[in-house]
């Protein structure tokens, strides 16, 4: 079933067809985002609870470091399956598609050992508390094992979306988001029949639930189910398209690379503090309130790609620009009302998730800095989209990169370590780089760069 129909992305309202693509994508990366917010639920009930979410916190740039392959072949996927589309190429589309799967398990598979032997070598490299790394080590050993599932939904939801289909993932992605939802506090006490797992036990009720997602949505894409029908020969290694992949793929994946060795980065600049258990823990809540913000436009965000790069596909550069541009400012608007909602309620919506009275105090100066700088990353976000969609993602890796190594971290270091600001100036260093980088991300697609079209 196809969410938007080609007609519509290619002549329908812009502002109104992108709420189309976007919602079922706002609804599945809160899905998304709901396994983590799940994990931290459960763990700030447990005895030890500060240093089980600074261990989550910890962890997930870590992992995302290693995982950041998916989202660049997933870009390349999205790039090159919806300029096929807008030109009526089905049998390129689908086979490129079939290539793109391909290379994401393959290096999904090499991601997943790598990060099972690495995960102690990392966490002993910060200098934790024992508990805390000992909670670290395990949480990530486990999800490192499932990241192939990973990988796999993260594929099938960008191949369904280049078509213009939101909503397919949206189903899969509700549904193993329920499962992990109900069996994480069986897992993590020890409910029932379950073993008491505790950090390890939120770790492995995430990959399980992946896991079920990632066959769910092999078979919707094998038996024709949703408006693309793949073939085992679509699996058969093609060098040309693969190297396409590739090229398009891996600026992509330096970027989103960089961006989490950035976050880890970030990490440990933070366990340079005094209490760094404190200001891990108060990041690690403070952090999954933001991302709950960024929902609000990451469906707008894949929408401007799907729009920008069926219309470059078609050769309507007019309409792909006019979507980048309403879609931007669609985005600031809505993160300048919801940055406004959380800084009124930043006290009550943090506690909801821990009850440690010092975590909750710090938390709402976290948010009372950072959320001076949420409404520029929309900007960010709409740019980086705009790339995707036309398959020039240098200019985007140039960007994450600059907005990360050459703006937030130094700032940061300055200002929370150097300058003697603690936590205070690490906030301020974060909101400070949201600002900057966006005004980077617009002045590099007004060169136009991303015009060209990247099919043949």
């Amino acid at each position: 079933m196809q969410s938007v129909s080609r007609d519509e992305i290619l002549h329908g309202p812009i502002i109104k067809t992108l709420f189309k693509l976007g919602w079922p994508i706002m609804i599945s990366s809160l899905l998304g985002t709901a396994y983590t917010l799940a994990d931290t639920f459960w763990l700030g009930r447990l005895e030890h609870s500060m240093n089980a979410v600074a261990a989550l916190q910890i962890s997930w740039p870590i992992i995302f470091f290693l995982i950041s392959l998916a989202f660049g072949f997933g870009s390349a996927g999205i790039a090159l399956i919806s300029q096929y589309t807008g030109a009526r190429r089905q049998k390129d589309a689908e086979k490129t598609a079939g290539q793109v799967i391909l290379v994401s398990l393959i290096f999904g598979t090499v991601m997943a050992i790598i990060g099972v032997f690495l995960s102690p070598f990392i966490v002993a490299s910060l200098g934790l508390e024992q508990e805390v790394s000992r909670f670290s080590i395990q949480y990530m050993r486990i999800i490192f094992l499932g990241i192939p599932f990973t990988f796999g939904t993260f594929t099938f939801g960008f191949i369904m979306r280049a078509y213009g289909d939101s909503f397919t993932p949206m189903i899969v992605e509700g549904l193993a988001v329920t499962l992990n939802i109900i069996l994480d506090p069986f897992l993590i006490f020890g409910i029932g029949i379950f073993p008491e797992m505790g950090v390890a036990g939120a770790a492995l009720a995430s990959v399980l639930t992946q896991g079920l997602g990632t066959l769910l949505a092999f078979y919707l894409l094998f038996n024709g189910k949703v408006g693309i029908c793949l073939k085992l020969h679509h699996l058969f290694p093609d060098k040309k398209k693969i190297s396409k992949i590739i090229k398009i793929g891996v600026p992509a994946s330096i970027g989103h690379s960089a961006t989490g060795f950035g976050f880890f980065m970030l990490m440990y600049v933070i366990a340079l503090l005094p209490n760094n258990t404190l200001a891990l823990a108060s990041y690690g809540v403070g952090d999954r309130i933001l991302n709950l913000i960024f929902i609000s436009i990451n469906g707008l965000s894949a929408g401007i790609s799907v729009i920008l790069g069926q219309s470059i596909g078609a050769g309507d550069i007019i309409r792909a620009e006019n979507a980048v541009k309403k879609g931007i400012y669609v985005m600031f608007l809505i993160l300048v009302g919801c940055a406004l909602f959380v800084y009124a309620l930043k006290t009550d919506i943090i506690s909801f998730f821990i009850k440690d009275a010092d975590v909750i105090a710090e938390g709402a100066v976290f948010l009372r800095y950072t959320l001076i700088g949420i409404p520029f990353y929309g900007l960010f976000s709409g740019i980086n989209a705009a790339f995707r969609g036309s398959g020039h993602n240098v200019p985007s890796m140039a960007i994450e990169i600059s907005r990360l190594w050459l703006l937030r971290i130094p700032i940061v270091y300055i200002l929370g370590i150097y300058m003697g600001m603690g936590t205070t100036g690490v906030w301020i260093g974060m909101a400070t780089s949201n600002i900057i980088s966006a005004i980077i991300g617009v002045a590099i697609f007004k060169t136009g760069i991303w015009k060209k079209k990247v099919i043949d």
